[in-house]
């Protein structure tokens, strides 16, 4: 969950996963979109894929990059079950 929270912390990650809602991208074509050197985005794509936001699929010389919703479902759900957990503890103690 740590990797996650720090995956989202930076504004050009969640611009990347912005970009993949859209459809999958090589490396090259989200690199194309943004003014950092390939390098930088090559970083950003690393911690994305580690904190198991996005799949890279290489084939050849290119990868190409994809969504994983399942990951954004499950921590979704982590976050709506923390905040449901303190509204029923709330509840509880009002009644």
């Amino acid at each position: 969950m740590r990797d996650i929270w720090n995956a989202l912390s930076d504004p050009t990650r969640r611009e990347i996963l912005t970009l993949l809602r859209q459809r999958e991208m090589t490396a090259g074509e989200i690199c194309d979109r943004f003014s950092s050197t390939p390098a930088t985005i090559s970083h950003h794509l690393k911690i994305l894929r580690e904190a198991g936001l996005v799949f890279a699929e290489k084939e050849k010389q290119t990868i190409t990059y994809s969504l994983n919703t399942t990951v954004f479902q499950e921590f979704l759900k982590t976050l709506a079950d923390q905040f449901g957990t303190k509204e029923n503890h709330y509840e509880t103690e009002e009644t």
